[in-house]
């Protein structure tokens, strides 16, 4: 037998009929866990030779570890899906700083449990609500959170953690209208400053005639222009989307006096391309430089785009196209806009014909 091989150690059947370890010295009596060979049973064994208690090991979460069924969890097959891999780069980077903020928020002010730790069965409705409520004074970068965050749920539905969707027709619409567009003394005051064959010429040029994102403005190659056929095709940097664009008189005569010698068409005073970064830096230098007031940025020139295509009947289908713009949301931002003035001018002219008819003479 097992216990006349070791000292002061016996075993005995419970009610239930399982068989029980205990350690007995004198009037000492300890119950053991587990059976002989079994490290638990043999650390509390060892424990009670030497009188003292039993050790335990340290449990150490290695980086990046997730129990399953958490937010965290869900955010690591996220990372590992066919439509993630599919992103584009700058998608993908926004996506993982929006996931790792709500990853490491608090679930309490003050206490260490975080929101990636939480088993997403036990998220509720008003618990996004909260988490939003954090964001209110960036209303677009909350917009974006709650993106992020479905594609955690939608993980958790598929590998059947939840059965239903917490966020369920949960909208977050911002009020907030981002940048806006220049206004028709703005551009004239800026072409006005710089002169046609200038870099800052250039730069506003290409993104009020293109309607491009800087991200694509910085990058714009010569080699993608067709000046014989009237068109450039570029893919977008965001959404890895081809357009291909007609070349305006107007940027046309922009481009005709610059050096083709060049990779990219924009080039700073050191002969680099511009980044994304130095041209949002350098186009609020050249606005100020033209008197023009806070507000006038080079994605206000797309927006500017935007509202004249509207303006001029434009359908939502040719906004989308243009300005390569995948939800149909931000391209009836400025049909609607455009139909509301012309609406509102219409109805108000038929008023004044009216008034001024029915006005007694004299």
């Amino acid at each position: 037998m097992e216990e006349e091989k070791r000292p002061y150690l016996s075993h005995f059947q419970d009610r239930h009929g399982k068989t029980r370890w205990r350690y007995r010295r004198g009037k000492v009596t300890i119950s053991l866990k587990g059976s002989p060979g079994e490290a638990e049973f043999e650390e509390a064994y060892q424990a009670a030779i030497e009188g003292r208690k039993p050790r335990t090991a340290e449990v150490s979460k290695m980086p990046g570890a997730a129990a399953p069924g958490t937010f965290r969890a869900a955010w690591t097959k996220v990372k590992r899906s066919p439509e993630w891999i599919a992103h584009d780069p700058a998608t993908k980077a926004k996506n993982v700083r929006l996931a790792e903020e709500f990853l490491e928020l608090p679930i309490v002010e003050g206490h260490p449990e975080l929101w990636g730790d939480v088993p997403i069965k036990d998220l509720k409705r008003r618990h996004v609500k909260d988490i939003l409520s954090h964001f209110s004074a960036t209303p677009h970068k909350a917009k974006h959170l709650l993106v992020t965050i479905r594609k955690m749920i939608l993980v958790a539905l598929d590998e059947e953690w939840i059965e239903t969707d917490p966020t369920w027709k949960l909208s977050y619409r911002p009020e907030y209208k981002g940048w806006r567009a220049w206004t028709d003394s703005e551009r004239a005051m800026f072409e006005a400053r710089w002169p046609i064959g200038s870099t800052p010429r250039t730069a506003y040029a290409l993104a009020l005639w293109l309607g491009n994102r800087r991200s694509d403005v910085a990058r714009l190659k010569w080699e993608w222009f067709d000046f014989r056929k009237g068109n450039v095709t570029l893919v977008t940097k965001k959404g890895d989307k081809t357009l291909v664009l007609p070349i305006t008189p107007m940027l046309r005569e922009t481009l005709a006096p610059l050096s083709r010698d060049t990779e990219t068409v924009l080039l700073t005073q050191y002969g680099q391309p511009f980044s994304e970064k130095s041209l949002t830096g350098r186009m609020a230098d050249w606005t100020h430089s033209a008197d023009l007031p806070k507000g006038c940025t080079m994605h206000g020139l797309r927006k500017s785009l935007g509202k004249m295509l509207a303006e001029t009947g434009a359908t939502t289908r040719q906004l989308m196209e243009t300005l390569g713009h995948d939800d149909i949301e931000h391209a009836e931002l400025y049909s609607r806009a455009a139909e509301q003035e012309r609406l509102a001018r219409d109805a108000m002219t038929k008023v004044t014909k009216r008034y001024q008819t029915k006005k007694p003479k004299g």
